[in-house]
């Protein structure tokens, strides 16, 4: 599938990230006065009266890149050209032409049939009188618009849709969201690049190379997904200022909205702070993860895998739920199973169990080791289980009272459970609730099973005030 293409380009601080945002009508770039902020392709996909387009937005042409990525950028930039349906060229009201503007037109002179004119900041009337000298440029009368206060916003995406036509292709709504996270220098890029089957993102042995947090699109057998690039993480106290503050930013919400993380670990250095700290995010949000311990090709030791798995349950017992499996993401060696492992989590966080199952499981574990009452107070009683969602597994254990539960069998409770499920590598979520009354079944008699026939289980899990355990240990 091959949707229509609109480019975003221009010199730095004209505000092309500010209108992606605009036009897609939410934060994706990040806007910061900084130049050369924005390095990779960053896109979007965008709807205009049924029309579907994607949106790519590039770095500043021009900008003397203070890590010597310049060349790289410009790159990404040729590329963001060549495979464009239509061509943004954003300028900006308030400066005017500038030496840069004349060479960023120099560059797009050859597409000249594909280059709209965008004239932006644009606040006011006073300075859309200020949009006509860009004419001089060569590409026809500007476009006007102000991209922070959303003027001139639907007019654009109404003429875009119109310029690339009516087209039978609708994208895939994804079926699975990947966010590629870890710290610096991992090799996260360079495996997103791999899926690509492109130089789609910066790969450079510069830390910090990626700054925002970069979609990617594929499709294995009809199915559609989304790979999250993220910035490389780095210890706090060496941020240098707000561009890490807002790459960071962007791993934590890029871990909330995907389905499933990878989490890339460089395995020719130790597993530092910075690695615990994400495997604790991944963990606080329950994500299923695939640990991927990259450039194993240069360890010089051969450790063997079981060795280094068991080292990384050591040291990030977190996520010690999340499978593990080494690549050498430069060689390509070995990353389709790591897509391959993050669909096989994403189909156990929605497996749904039958209660019949599920209680057979519970009873298992009761049969093992039963609760154990605290001092001075009733005997615990578990009485029988459901599940009551998906994304993570969340099931509800209804007992006579939730506080008699000790945490210590809480997490017997979670790790049986975990055992005997279909969620051996995802994190679940139990739930204890209250279940008064004398018709309450007894598992241990075995009369849920007659409860279940009889419609007796609260299908939404209200039953009472209750506690809950999260995490396996």
């Amino acid at each position: 599938m091959s949707l229509p293409v609109i480019a975003i380009v221009g010199r730095p601080n004209v505000g092309k990230s500010s209108l992606l945002n605009s036009l897609a009508r939410r934060m994706i770039s990040i806007v910061e006065p900084t130049p050369g902020v924005t390095r990779d392709r960053v896109s979007t996909l965008c709807e205009v009266n049924g029309t579907h387009f994607e949106l790519v937005d590039t770095g500043g042409y021009g900008i003397e890149d203070h890590d010597d990525l310049t060349e790289h950028v410009e790159r990404q930039i040729s590329f963001a050209i060549d495979r464009s349906t239509r061509i943004l060229f954003v300028v900006d009201v308030m400066t005017g032409i500038l030496p840069l503007d004349l060479e960023v037109a120099k560059l797009l002179r050859p597409f000249h049939d594909r280059v709209m004119l965008v004239a932006n900041k644009a606040d006011d009337t006073a300075k859309e009188l200020q949009a006509s000298e860009f004419m001089r440029l060569g590409f026809g009368e500007p476009i006007i618009v102000s991209a922070l206060h959303n003027r001139g916003r639907q007019d654009l995406l109404e003429t875009l849709a119109e310029a690339v036509g009516q087209s039978d292709e609708v994208p895939l709504d994804p079926v699975m969201k990947v966010a590629v996270i870890g710290r610096q220098n991992t090799g996260k890029s360079t495996f997103i690049n791999s899926l690509a089957g492109e130089e789609h993102v910066i790969v450079s042995e510069v830390p910090g190379t990626t700054r925002d947090a970069v979609d990617l699109r594929f499709e294995i057998e009809g199915r559609a997904f989304v790979a999250i690039d993220t910035a490389g993480v780095k210890k706090r106290s060496r941020w240098a200022g707000s561009i890490e503050f807002y790459g960071y930013t962007r791993v934590v919400k890029s871990i909330s909205r995907a389905d499933v993380c990878v989490l890339f670990i460089d395995s020719t250095k130790d597993i530092t702070s910075v690695d615990k700290k994400l495997a604790r995010i991944v963990a606080d949000e329950m994500k299923p993860c695939v640990l991927v311990v990259n450039k194993w090709d240069l360890v010089n030791d051969r450790a063997s895998t079981d060795d280094y798995s068991a080292y990384l349950t050591k040291t990030v017992p977190e996520i010690d739920y999340a499978p593990v499996v080494f690549t050498s993401a430069k060689d390509s060696h070995n990353t389709d199973a790591v897509i391959d492992t993050a669909w096989s989590l994403f189909k156990q966080s929605r497996t749904r169990v039958s209660t019949g199952q599920l209680n057979r499981a519970l009873a298992d574990a009761l049969s093992g080791r039963g609760p154990s009452p605290k001092r001075g107070s009733k005997v615990p009683r578990i009485y029988y289980a459901t599940q009551v969602s998906i994304l993570p597994p969340t099931l509800v254990l209804f007992v006579n009272h939730p506080s008699l539960i000790r945490n210590t069998y809480k997490r017997y409770l979670l790790n049986c459970l975990q055992a005997h499920l279909p969620f051996q590598e995802v994190p679940i979520r139990v739930l204890f609730r209250a279940r008064r009354g004398r018709d309450t079944p007894d598992i241990s008699r075995g009369s849920w099973e007659k409860d279940v026939k009889a419609g007796g289980l609260p299908e939404d899990g209200r039953g009472g005030h209750g506690d809950s355990i999260d995490q396996p240990t």
